[in-house]
Formats: C-alpha cells, structure tokens, sequence
C-alpha cells in the first residue's frame, strides 16, 4: 500500500498527460503533496474500498503509458478517465469525519466494481495492443530518438570477386535499423539493395498538384491511369528501414555544394522526382547555360539552383556518356559514332564544378553504333551492318554489354584522373523496362497493378549483362580514383525496380488516343511521378556524408 501510495504522489507531481485530466474530485482525496488533514486519515480509514479503488485507479493511469504503445495508452487513459468519473460522480457533500457506519451497499459496490474494471480493461487493451503490434507494425514507423548511421566502402575488386557477374550485389549503403519491429542488425549486415515492396499509408511524397516539375511524359495521375496503388508501396530492406527522404535535411546537407545527373531520359526521369521530393520545402530557379539541343529538342545542360541553400542541381543530356555523333546515310537513318574511349565533353569538361556526379545511360547502346577507339573503328554492335549498308559489315561485332563496360569504364577514369575533383562519382545501375507480349513497337504494354514478389520472376540476361557491366567498370577505376582523392559509389537499383512493372506511364504519359511528341505510344522504360522512382532519391540519400 505504502509503494502504490508513492508511486501514486510521482504521478500527481508529474501531472496528467496533455490530452487527457484526472478527476478532481480524486485528487482532492489523494494529494499527498503536503501532509493530509487528521480528518482526511480518519475519512481513509473508514473507506476501505474507495481508497483502494483511487489507488488503483491512479496507479494504473500512471503505468498505463509504460505498459501499452502510444495508440493503446490513448485508449487505455480514456477508459480510465470514464472509469474515475463513475467512483468519483458528483455526491453530496462529503463529511470528512470517521463514520460509524457502514457505506451504503451502492457506493460499496461502485468502489470494489471500479478496480475489477480497470483491470479487465487494462487485461484487454494489452492483449489487443500486442496482437496488432504482432501483425501491423512492420508497416507502421515509430519515431526514434537516435538517428540510423550508414557508410557505404568503396567499391574494390576484392570485395565482391567471388561473386557471378549475374548475380553480384554491391550494397549503395548500409545502415542499422532505426525500427523498433526491425531484428536487431549491424552495419555490416544490412543491404538496401536486397529486400521487398510493402505497402505504405504515409506515401506519396508529392502529387502532381503540388510539384511542378512534372513532364507530361511521367503524369500518370494527369492522365488517369486506372489504379493509383503504385504510389502506396515502399521498399523495405532485408533486415532494417529504410528512412523516409527528409527533404529539409537533404537541403542542409547539400548547403553550397553541387551535384550533375548525367545521362539519358531516366536521368531526367530522376532529377524531376529529386526536384518533385525537395519541393516540400523549397523551388529551385532553373536556368539554362548552353544554346545547344540535345537530339530530343532539350537543352544539352539545365540548371537548377536552390539560392536559400547555395545548392545546385544539374543535368546533362548524354546517353552514351562518351562522345557520339550521329550520322545520316543514304542507307538509313540512326547510326552513331561511338568514340568509346573518348568522354563526351558536353560534361566531362565540367567535372571539377561539382561535388557529386551521378552516371546512368544504358538504353541508348541497343542504337545501330560503330565503336571507335584512337579514331577507327573497332566494333559495331548488330544493327550498324543493315543501317549502313554493310559498308562497315567488316567490322567485328561486339556485344553490347562490352561497349557498356567500355563506355562506363573511360567516364569514371575520366572524373577519377580530373584534377581538382575531389567528390563522389555514383553509378546508377540499369533499370529495367516490363514489356510484356511483345515489345515497345510490336504491341507490348505494362499493365500489372502490383509488385512483384521476389523470386516471382527472373532476371531478364540483358539487364543481367548491363549491371554485370557496370559492375566491372566500376571496379577497374576504384584503385584509380583512391589514389586522387574522389570516391566512386555504386546507387544500385536494379533488383528493387525488377520487381515494379505497376509503376510505368504505360498508355497513360500522354492523352488518350494521342501521344506527346517524343514519347512512346506505351511506355513501360520510364516511370511514373510520383511512383518507386523516389526510391533512387531516398537511397541517393543514405549515401551522402551526412549519414556515413
């Protein structure tokens, strides 16, 4: 009796929650703040039953948010308080003086009722409150006061060499788990790369009636594609969370520093969910620094800088990273000179203005090209004999994938060997396209309305190749780049997007029986804003400084 009594004076001291009042009229009773009347002990001492009742009560209102979650103690504390507010109803004027008879059979009854419905109530909201937390929770985020740390090595030929080209993973970060419901990991153990789609209340991050930077192209929402279910998933890594983008942190992060995009459509598709997400909190001003059009009608370089925050954003239009022209023939129309060991000056010339460079472009190779290197030619890849004429049919034909490597290869060198640059290359791995029954000119189309479950399906061996590829060049350049000072990442998405075919535009980038100029008539490459394109955002993220 002595310790409920003083656990039940901590509670009075510390007053009730926010949301929530005790009786008055029962802490009129028991405030033990100053040394009660004679008459008052008297009053205890001949009602046995209520005091316990109040000793109860307070007692387990006090324990009931150490004992139950957040959700559960709110419920538990309204039951409580309707509780107190039965033993405690308005009565007569109460004489504090010892009474010599019994109390009334009623009062009796409400005192001893009281602590028996406390406790069943406090018995149910437990077991209710442990079997939701058993089932929902891994869905639900619970805040944590100390922040996820990450770090992400660089990549080395040793670290993964016994690894297939196919099946290799090179994790873009590792971090611990910063959730509750998580098994507990260590840095080591967690791979963002590897994981599964769940379902997620809390998204999307933007819409298309808040972000401005959304092109037709990727507005699914614009132009009503039926299910809108793809923006409610998130990726959940194997073993720990993933935090949600912060924007307002990002933007801190970056204050007076630089970062370029450099790629094809999909690097645009990135840095507009990038600009979709920081918009949040702030709108950058674009500006455009070069006359020159990309073969798409764009400029080559667009700028976007956030002023509050000295930040700048970039993009640069250059699909095969390395330098290309095209040539029109009287064979055909769309063969590019490729130099392979040549990188495409449009961006390299700008390395040393930034702290962060993000390479992607794969798509564009499967374009009838010759391969140069020193200026002759070394390779054409399938199509270049029939778009030529067979003028150049002499040349060896060389796998696609080798001029991916190649290309990636003298890109990276390019920014490792730069002087002055002493920031962070990262690789964006390839994203697959989910054509199904045929292919973007023969009738395919994307139309599933969830993810796919890991293992449900297989690799396609192009995109297999692609990484491997990328994979490969990445390492050849590592030892480079230590010597220098820049550092060389792989942003590796490829595993988690296989598993999206719910979340391209497919007929739904364009109005209906139309189509924007430049765009696919179905589109299942690209994908849509918002969609799981945020993710390379958020594992973007995790591989700054900030949280390393």
């Amino acid at each position: 009796m002595l310790l409920s009594l003083k656990l039940l004076n901590a509670a009075i001291r510390r007053g009730p929650s926010p949301r929530e009042k005790w009786p008055a009229r029962a802490i009129a009773h028991f405030d033990l703040r100053r040394p009660p009347p004679r008459q008052r002990l008297g009053w205890l001492a001949t009602h046995p039953a209520e005091c316990g009742a109040s000793v109860l009560l307070f007692f387990s209102h006090a324990l009931t948010p150490c004992l139950l979650s957040k959700q559960a103690s709110e419920r538990a504390s309204s039951v409580l308080i309707r509780l107190s507010s039965i033993a405690y109803a308005p009565q007569p004027a109460m004489n504090m003086k010892p009474q010599k008879n019994s109390p009334s059979s009623r009062k009796l009854s409400v005192a001893v009722a009281t602590p028996i419905l406390v406790l069943l109530a406090l018995a149910v909201l437990s077991l209710y409150d442990f079997n939701f937390a058993a089932d929902s929770y891994q869905y639900i985020r619970r805040a944590s006061s100390a922040s996820s740390s990450t770090s992400s090595p660089p990549i080395t030929t040793s670290s993964s060499s016994s690894a297939s080209p196919t099946n290799s993973s090179v994790p873009a970060s590792r971090v611990n788990s910063s959730s509750s419901t998580s098994p507990a990991t260590t840095v080591e153990a967690c791979d963002q790369t590897r994981g599964q789609w769940v379902p997620d209340d809390e998204a999307p991050y933007y819409t298309n009636l808040t972000c401005p930077f959304i092109d037709d192209l990727q507005n699914c929402m614009k132009f009503g594609k039926p299910s809108l279910d793809f923006m409610r998933w998130r990726w959940q890594p194997d073993g720990c969370d993933l935090p949600r983008f912060d924007a307002a942190r990002f933007l801190d992060a970056m204050r007076g520093k630089s970062m370029a995009f450099v790629g094809d459509s999909l690097a645009r598709n990135h840095i507009k969910s990038l600009l979709c997400i920081l918009s949040q909190v702030a709108q950058p001003v674009e500006v455009v620094t070069t006359a020159e059009i990309d073969v798409t009608g764009r400029p080559v370089r667009r700028d976007f800088h956030y002023g509050s925050h000295g930040f700048n954003v970039s993009l640069f239009w250059s699909p095969f990273l390395v330098k290309a022209n095209l040539s029109d023939s009287a064979h055909g129309l769309g063969l590019w000179d490729m130099h392979l060991d040549t990188p495409d000056p449009r961006w390299a010339a700008h390395v040393a203005e930034f702290d962060y460079i993000v390479l992607s472009g794969t798509n564009w190779f499967f374009r009838p090209s010759l391969y140069r290197e020193g200026g002759r030619v070394v390779g054409r890849n399938g199509g270049a004999a029939a778009t030529s004429g067979g003028v150049h049919g002499a040349a060896a034909e060389m796998p696609v994938s080798g001029a991916v490597r190649a290309a990636f290869r003298t890109a990276l060198g390019a920014i490792a060997e730069r002087e002055g640059f002493r920031g962070k290359a990262l690789v964006r791995t390839v994203t697959p396209a989910h054509f199904e029954n045929g292919e973007w000119n023969t009738g395919g189309d994307c139309v599933r309305t969830r993810p796919f479950r890991r293992g449900e399906r297989d690799r396609d061996a192009v995109v297999a190749e692609f990484r491997a590829a990328q994979v490969d060049a990445l390492r050849d350049t590592a030892a480079m780049s230590q010597r220098n000072g820049a550092e060389l990442r792989l942003l590796d998405i490829t595993e988690a997007m296989e598993l999206r075919p719910d979340g391209h535009p497919s007929r739904y980038g364009h109005p209906p029986g139309g189509s924007v100029e430049g765009s696919f008539v179905v589109d299942c490459l690209h994908w849509c804003l918002p969609g799981p394109i945020d993710l390379w955002s958020e594992l973007l993220f995790q591989m700054l400084p900030d949280h390393q």
